[in-house]
């Protein structure tokens, strides 16, 4: 089955101000997708809307999963159709470890068909291959992670939950070159296996260096003002936004 998430005329309000604006976009299984513009055009905004983020408002327009209406349903429930956000700043969660928040999403995901020792498996191959401290498994979640390692704790509940719909919010910021190609390698690893619909935001061009995106979208105001395939982004790194946006207003 071919899933798909269709963002139709979508307006959207923090507070007083509208970020998003009559914004239109369609990702489908097998899709990446990649948006980037400069700062405070609404591409984070984006992913946390269609997280369920309740401090962003609908002012009109709507989002669906295949059949199904988002705009009013919990975090948790779009969470449970197979949703996932990488956040751009990864909380702390003080008492509450890795391993015990992983078992009891991924529980909540498969309800009877939840299998303790095939997740113990999964677990400890996925922090093995992004090199991280397997002490970490048993410490709260991010509690005293630095940026690098709470952006491959998001990679690690991606491969556990296994997500058909994944949104990846500036993944990139804060790693190193090693640990984006381990994130970017990882990500692309997950996508040939299991063809979900990606969602990037990112500012550089160097992630898609490893995650190979069939659309690039440039926001402003908004909005979605161009798109390409991936070329595109490289020509942002060498022009600028000021002169690929430029063209679009013309």
């Amino acid at each position: 089955m071919q899933n798909c998430l269709k963002i139709e005329n979508l307006t959207v309000k923090v507070g007083y101000k509208e970020i998003l604006k009559d914004f239109n976009l369609e990702i489908k299984s097998g899709e990446i997708h990649a948006i980037m513009g400069p700062n405070g055009t609404g591409k984070s905004t984006l992913t946390k809307v269609i997280m369920g983020d309740p401090a962003y408002k609908i002012v009109k327009g709507n989002i669906y999963y295949n059949d199904k209406l988002l705009n009013d349903m919990p975090v948790n429930e779009r969470a449970n159709l197979g949703i996932f956000l990488g956040m751009q700043m990864p909380m702390a969660i003080e008492g509450v470890s890795n391993a015990d928040f992983l078992r009891s999403a991924l529980r909540s995901k498969e309800g009877n068909d939840f299998k303790l020792l095939p997740f113990i498996k999964e677990l400890d191959r996925m922090v093995e291959k992004l090199h991280m401290d397997p002490e970490m498994i048993h410490r709260g979640v991010n509690d005293g992670f630095s940026g690098g390692e709470r952006k491959k704790n998001e990679i690690l509940q991606m491969n556990i939950l296994k997500p058909d719909v994944v949104l990846l919010d500036e993944i990139d910021s804060g790693l190193d070159v090693d640990s984006l190609k381990l994130v970017g390698e990882s990500v692309m690893d997950y996508y040939k296996e299991k063809k979900p619909a990606i969602l990037l935001v990112t500012h550089y061009h160097r992630l898609l260096d490893y995650i190979k995106p069939d659309f690039v979208h440039i926001m402003k105001d908004g909005k979605i003002v161009k798109s390409g395939d991936a070329s595109l982004a490289y020509r942002i790194e060498k022009e600028g936004y000021d002169k690929v946006v430029g063209e679009a207003d013309e």
